[in-house]
């Protein structure tokens, strides 16, 4: 099933934590706390001014995003936990 965000929304994966701390100490599943980085799979097209016109998208595809810890809504696609969220989100964009 293909999948395809509206208007200023993005679907994204999150990138997996870290499974050991600095110091070797193994993090058990129950204890790892959701990382707030991911990448966008699909944007919308972007949002629109009252005049309609269109306002283009910040992220593309592939991009490496960091976003607030609460943002976004948990969804499955695929079999897969994907999130969406609003372009406004998001944070800023790796590099």
């Amino acid at each position: 099933m293909a999948f395809k965000p509206l208007h200023d929304r993005v679907l994204v994966r999150r990138t997996e934590g870290d499974e050991k701390t600095s110091g070797g100490l193994i993090i058990p599943d129950s204890a790892k706390e959701k990382p707030a980085e991911g990448v966008v799979i699909a944007c919308g097209e972007g949002a629109r001014k009252d005049s309609g016109e269109l306002i283009s998208m910040a992220v593309t595809d592939g991009d490496n995003i960091l976003f607030g810890k609460w943002s976004g809504t948990e969804v499955t696609v695929d079999g897969e936990e994907l999130l969406i969220m609003k372009e406004s989100d998001i944070l800023g964009i790796l590099s």
